[in-house]
């Protein structure tokens, strides 16, 4: 079935509803497909540049130390042993790429179940339009405050950026501003509560239907 959410000004009025239809909304398959698509989200924000330096590659000579027999040591025959202090490593971490391959429908499944279950949980919200008059952050708290989304990681979505908002919530440490094409499964779950403008949740929707 579908579900309404009201539509708030800035102020915190409602001044509207918005229907999502039914076939955006999933809620009893795509647990999987949800814990899938955060792996995969987390594992491609990995650089994979951690390395170390072989026996083969560590500076240093590849003559045998000392001789084989009669010393009372164990024998070696290089430097460059790891067990040596200065020696390479063993099966250290070499550059790897730990991105993780992700099907589109798995995609959108995981995005779809995500989005229905914070819906279910009624942390999304809906504001006709985000529009500062300047670009003040006391403005933007403001119109949080007023929404009552002043408590928790939140995060906007909007269509477009705007210069103004860009800026006033550049030094909110809990708000993340994004576009509606790139709020990811991750984004969904991460933040408290959920502010779309009302286009920027047509053009999120869109991505569920």
């Amino acid at each position: 079935m579908s579900m309404k959410i009201d539509i708030l000004n800035m102020k915190g009025e409602k001044v509207g509803d918005y229907t999502i239809d039914d076939t955006c909304l999933e809620f009893d398959k795509g647990a999987q497909a949800v814990h899938d698509a955060v792996v995969a989200y987390l594992a491609a924000g990995r650089a994979g540049t951690a390395s170390v330096k072989t026996r083969a590659e560590v500076a240093g000579s590849g003559k045998k130390p000392f001789k084989q027999k009669g010393l009372g040591r164990a024998r070696a025959g290089s430097t460059r042993n790891p067990v040596w202090r200065h020696g390479g490593h063993s099966f250290g971490p070499k550059p790897r790429d730990y991105s993780v391959k992700l099907n589109a429908k798995v995609k959108k499944l995981a995005l779809k179940r995500s989005f229905s279950d914070r819906l279910k949980d009624n942390a999304v919200f809906v504001v006709d339009s985000l529009v500062l008059p300047d670009y003040k952050t006391k403005n933007a708290a403001a119109a949080f405050k007023a929404m009552k989304l002043d408590d928790g990681k939140l995060v906007v979505s909007v269509k477009e950026y705007e210069e103004n908002l860009l800026m006033a919530t550049g030094n909110m440490p809990a708000v993340f501003l994004m576009k509606a094409a790139s709020v990811s499964t991750y984004h969904v779950l991460y933040a408290d509560k959920l502010l779309f403008t009302k286009d920027a949740l047509d053009e999120f929707v869109k991505r569920l239907a």
